[in-house]
């Protein structure tokens, strides 16, 4: 018998169903000479403090370097502390069963670096010493997994890709547990979690952040101006920027006075425009963020599904580009996409014989290669998942038509003496830029028509105005826009050397950035205004305290993904990486600890209720430190952080400033005040004196 082990159990019956094993048992199926099981994701992890036998925050036991690491089975939270998970004790049962049955396993989890040290650690955890072979597939279509199973890779070959992410377990369980302790314990109040990723993350956010609520903005003043010829209206805009409006008025005056404006230059340059390539996971997101308001967790999630049911290959690919012999494949795909009513105008205008081979490369196929459609085509799907399905289908067709070509035209003229530019587009072929229509970046002005011109012709000009403008801070980072600064950590980096070493490299992984933008989220450190992404003030005190320091540097950071890779690829030593990780966390360690926190920010409160103890003041609550008395109020309200200006006023004045945007249980926004009753208990009250007794806690 052979034991195959997927990663979660719909995938598990997809290969199941293929093979014939339809005998359904207690966490597996089996028939035709198989086992087939399935994890519940990470079932096995790393052990936690307390499994080496320190418990709570201790000063004296930091750094902890475990030699060895212990492995145990996933824990969930129980009361105060955490016992293992019944869930996955009892498939961890059925699995260790199935091995010990078995003359083989076959590994059959996501082919990646995360699904292969999800099988590794349950591997390692059960001792088991049985020889497995891979399935290594980009899809779960029929025809990908008999493929996969015709073409078994011995597991041998993966144990690069098993070296990485056992030591980014481990890299980030070094930094992470000790660094979080240290400050933690050099704050004297409340947790304060730091990460190998998520602090540099945190510093991208809030660095820029900073930047844009620093930035003294500027007003300044330019002249348009409307011509007419040839049945065209067209615009020109002045070169000058005048700083005061006054000069900007006077100047219009007399250029309306003078009435015509002279063509003093024309250049016309043709550009080629090439298709964008196939989307990644963070392409797909980064989209997602700007046309659908995807968060870049769901965006993952949607594709996750859509993977699942065998619409899309893998979704956790980090490439753009596929292989040599999947370029036959291509034409079947598009005609598949002629049965979908969302496609089938487009799929009509596609160049059968030209498609672009722009998208084939060998050497830069990583694991998986660029998110494809398969030839299943879905019909019922929800809103959400159609988009995304239409994204990755649209982006196929986009990227195997043929460039699109423009003829850009810079116009210089001159009314009076001041000089204007007026800019023109003309599409000379439509190529890929007509499978939606779009003709100009959706963050680009489209340019506009112009009529023949050439130097020393005279305009009449029809209107003028003067245009009040501002200079404008750096924005603040959408999810799409950090997923970016991610991707490209290096061009961050201000050493010219590490730039251009790092200059490919991000932070975090394509499967793990979502994931690191949750945490943060989870821990309190950042917060949704709008689209934008903004630090709270926990978040902000966190960056103030470790910006200097090396944890918070997104070169290193992207120095230790590289170093990742190289293991994966075989050209680096896990062990010596692993070192280096155990010095890092010491060092960094003994520089928290090190690290005081001023607490005099924060105002003294007396208790409301008892009137004799002083709040105690956290990110998530405030609370009365007597047990007796128990007065507590959580400062997260229907979705809205509660700012210490607002418990102050609260606890002081019975009563906070006007609250807004707060989120009803159906998803309805409203503005209230919190206030507190005679018995000291909160509830709202709105701005027309409607008092509702929801509990505000």
């Amino acid at each position: 018998m052979k034991t195959i082990i997927a990663e979660k159990p719909s995938v598990a019956r997809e290969i199941a169903s293929l093979l014939g094993a339809s005998d359904k048992k207690d966490g597996y199926l089996t028939g035709n000479g198989y086992f087939v099981t399935w994890a519940f994701g990470h079932l096995i992890g790393l052990g936690m403090p307390e499994d080496y036998g320190i418990s709570g925050f201790d000063k004296a036991s930091l750094p902890i370097l475990p030699k060895p690491f212990l492995l145990t089975v996933r824990k969930v939270k129980k009361d105060k502390g955490y016992t293992a998970d019944t869930g996955a004790l009892k498939q961890l049962k059925v699995i260790e069963e199935l091995f010990n049955r078995s003359n083989s396993i076959i590994v059959a989890t996501d082919a990646g670096r995360e699904g292969e040290l999800i099988f590794r650690y349950i591997y390692e955890y059960l001792k088991c010493s049985k020889p497995f072979e891979r399935l290594w597939i980009s899809s779960l279509t029929e025809k990908a997994i008999k493929q996969g199973f015709d073409n078994l890779k011995d597991g041998a070959a993966f144990d690069g890709l098993y070296q990485a992410a056992q030591g980014r377990s481990r890299a980030d369980w070094l930094v992470g547990i000790n660094a979080t302790q240290a400050l933690s314990i050099a704050a004297g109040n409340g947790v304060y979690s730091l990460g190998r990723v998520q602090t540099p993350t945190l510093a991208l956010i809030c660095k820029r952040y900073l930047e844009n609520k620093n930035f003294s903005v500027k007003k300044y003043w330019q002249i348009q101006l409307l011509h007419h010829k040839e049945l065209i209206d067209f615009k020109s805009i002045s070169k000058n920027k005048w700083e005061e409006q006054k000069l900007a008025d006077d100047t219009l005056k007399s250029i309306q006075r003078n009435g015509t404006a002279t063509v003093t230059t024309v250049e016309t340059k043709t550009v080629t425009e090439q298709p964008p390539l196939l989307f990644d996971l963070t392409g797909l997101q980064k989209e997602a963020n700007k046309k659908l308001n995807l968060s870049a967790e769901e965006t993952l999630n949607i594709a996750q599904s859509l993977y699942e049911k065998k619409f899309i290959t893998y979704p956790r690919t980090g490439s753009k580009y596929i292989p040599e012999d999947m370029w036959a494949e291509i034409p079947n795909l598009v005609r598949a996409l002629q049965d979908r009513e969302t496609c089938k105008q487009a799929v009509a205008k596609m160049k059968w014989g030209r498609f672009n081979k722009r998208i084939v490369n060998d050497l830069r196929v990583t694991d998986h290669h660029g998110l494809l459609i398969t030839d299943k085509i879905p019909s019922a799907l929800n809103a959400k998942e159609n988009e995304v399905y239409d994204m990755i289908a649209f982006r196929l067709l986009e990227a195997i038509s043929q460039a699109c070509i423009k003829e850009i035209t810079d116009v210089g003229l001159q009314a009076l003496h001041y000089d204007f530019t007026a800019k023109g587009c003309k599409i000379m072929e439509a190529g890929w830029r007509g499978v939606k229509g779009n003709f100009s970046d959706d963050d680009t002005e489209p340019v506009q028509d112009l009529p023949e011109l050439k130097k020393g012709d005279e305009l009449k000009i029809k209107e003028a105005t003067v245009l009040e403008k501002q200079t404008k801070p750096p924005v603040l980072y959408t999810e799409a826009g950090l997923l970016s600064a991610m991707e490209t950590a290096g061009k961050e980096i201000e050493n010219e050397e590490e730039r251009k070493a790092l200059k490919n490299i991000g932070i975090g992984t394509p499967a793990t950035r979502a994931a690191i933008i949750e945490t943060l989220f989870t821990r309190n450190y950042i917060q949704r205004k709008k689209k934008s992404l903004i630090p709270t003030e926990k978040g902000l005190q966190v960056y103030e305290l470790v910006k200097e320091r090396k944890i918070a540097d997104v070169a290193m950071t992207a120095e230790w993904e590289l170093a990742l890779q190289k293991i994966e690829n075989n050209e680096a030593d896990a062990g010596a990486f692993q070192q280096e990780m155990e010095t890092y966390a010491s060092t960094i360690t003994n520089e928290l600890l090190q690290t005081s926190i001023a607490q005099n920010n924060l105002p003294k409160l007396v208790c409301p209720k008892c009137k004799s103890q002083q709040l105690i003041i956290r990110d998530k609550v405030v609370k009365c430190p007597d047990e007796a008395c128990n007065w507590v109020q959580f400062r997260n309200v229907c979705s809205v952080q509660i700012g210490i200006a607002d418990i102050e006023n609260l606890v002081n004045k019975g009563k906070t400033s006007l609250i807004k945007g707060m989120k009803s249980k159906a998803g309805k926004k409203f503005d209230a005040y919190i206030v507190l009753d005679a018995d000291c208990k909160t509830s709202f009250e709105f701005a027309k004196n409607k008092s509702n007794k929801r509990n505000g806690k």
